[in-house]
């Protein structure tokens, strides 16, 4: 089935950044009609949905920014460099966003996280819940998300932002918990992997909700220049979410723990391990998102877990177990 193209009429939405979630978001805003423009600093390739427009630029620069935004009337930011890479790029990266949104005149919805809210009272994190970073990561997406709001409050743009807490889904490759590592070994029956402790309950976010959440941001004026936490589901122990997956692939899945002494000393020789141990603070207390604020205003829920976990499996079963087996 052919599908036909979005009249040249129809709204241009730009979405930045083809990694995780950007080919989601795009695909979806495709089958409402929409005109689509999906932006990466680097080659495209079988992410792209079909329909979509594609411009290679590097976002971080203002006029390439402003160019590839030129028309839009919502921009979806989901860009997200190397934890390597933000000390010299986050807020550079930010104010070009800020900036070519600002020029094109369109509603700016961005893919935030969790972690300006540091050590949040009781584990709990809402719309209103204080920004307390406790890590380098959080103070940089606390003043990212502060120039952001205060380019909102001056009346330059729209601004909607929406904070997802740690991936889990098809395509969340670089999850925390969840991704490149922990597939193989679970399919080798090896414990799953936590950086701090497996019985603290921890909310993980599913990635078809962060985009279907997104364009909700996007096209629902009730969104329209405000705070949301996207839907997760209750937050529960990593070793419970391990031994969900295992059941799904018919295996017992347990937990080890990463100390974060072990981390701290990858460090000295490896500058992403350093990165890392700055955020076990994460799963060292409990780690709770309330997404009432999103479930009320909306009538969406995250997708359930005996739902959402029998899907990741079979795709993690397609993209990790299948070159494994053609290998062997």
């Amino acid at each position: 089935m052919t599908t036909a193209p979005p009249p040249s009429s129809a709204p241009l939405h730009v979405v930045l950044g083809a990694g995780q979630i950007g080919p989601l978001v795009a695909r979806r805003l495709l089958d409402r009609g929409l005109r689509v423009r999906l932006v990466r600093r680097g080659r495209f390739g079988a992410e792209v949905p079909a329909g979509a427009e594609t411009a290679t630029a590097d976002v971080g620069d203002p006029a390439s920014a402003a160019e590839v935004m030129r028309g839009a009337a919502v921009v979806y930011h989901c860009v997200n460099p190397a934890y390597t890479e933000w000390h010299d790029r986050l807020l550079p990266l930010t104010r070009s966003i800020v900036g070519g949104a600002t020029r094109a005149g369109a509603h700016l919805v961005v893919l935030d996280n969790l972690y300006m809210y540091g050590r949040a009272p009781g584990g709990v994190m809402r719309e209103d819940t204080p920004v307390a970073p406790c890590s380098k990561k959080g103070a940089l997406r606390a003043t990212a998300a502060a120039e952001m709001i205060a380019a909102r409050d001056r009346g330059d743009l729209a601004l909607t932002i929406g904070r997802a807490s740690d991936f889990i889904g098809p395509g969340s490759t670089l999850a925390a918990a969840f991704g490149d590592r922990f597939w193989p070994r679970a399919f080798a029956g090896k414990p799953g992997e936590v950086l701090g402790d497996p019985d603290q309950p921890h909310a993980y976010t599913y990635v078809p909700d962060v985009a279907d959440a997104l364009v909700t941001l996007g096209t629902d004026h009730r969104a329209r220049n405000r705070l949301w936490l996207l839907p997760t589901n209750p937050a529960e122990p990593t070793r419970a979410m391990f031994a969900r997956v295992g059941r799904a692939l018919g295996v017992e899945l347990g937990a080890t723990a990463i100390p974060t002494w072990l981390l701290r000393g990858l460090g000295v020789v490896s500058p992403m391990m350093r990165e890392i141990a700055e955020m076990t603070y994460q799963w060292q207390a409990p780690f709770i998102v309330d997404d009432a604020a999103y479930r009320t205003t909306f009538g969406r829920a995250a997708t359930p877990w005996d739902v959402a976990i029998p899907a990741t499996v079979a795709w993690a079963r397609a993209h990790y177990a299948a070159p494994a087996r053609q290998a062997a």
